[in-house]
């Protein structure tokens, strides 16, 4: 029985105060451990919130930059449409006096012409040849006449 108390003794004295140190320790570890793992789970959770929010606003932001460039391309091709009428109806003014002075110079070459040949008729009902001068003078008659 004394070896059993000796025994005994020796153990609590020696023995268990290293051995429950060493159990404290290790619970503290695992402890430490499983708090760091519920730690990095919520860091992660928190992560992936944030990441869904950023995703959100990026598809937002996109949206918006399209609708941008859309408005964008709506008012140069309206810019273009305007420009394009713009060039037309100046082309069709510079058309239509290019027109007009073609016009006038038909008229007034078609009066020479006629005054010539109503000259030509004219000497022959008189049968007689007319000056110059005359000539001249009968035929700006006869074109304000016309």
């Amino acid at each position: 029985m004394l070896t059993f108390f000796v025994l005994v003794w020796f153990v609590m004295h020696f023995l268990w105060e290293p051995m429950i140190k060493m159990l404290t320790d290790r619970t503290k570890r695992i402890a430490d451990g499983l708090a760091a793992g519920d730690r990095g789970r919520h860091e992660l959770q928190l992560a992936e919130q944030r990441a869904k929010e950023r995703l959100v606003e990026a598809k937002q932001d996109a949206a918006e930059i399209i609708v941008h460039a859309n408005k964008r391309a709506e008012e140069i091709i309206e810019e273009a449409k305007l420009k394009a009428q713009a060039e037309g109806q100046r082309q069709l003014d510079a058309a239509t006096a290019e027109i007009e002075q073609e016009a006038n110079r038909a008229r007034e070459h078609l009066r020479e012409q006629f005054a010539g040949v109503v000259m030509m008729t004219a000497e022959k009902v008189l049968e007689r040849e007319l000056t110059a001068e005359s000539h001249a003078e009968f035929v700006a008659k006869m074109a304000n006449n016309i």
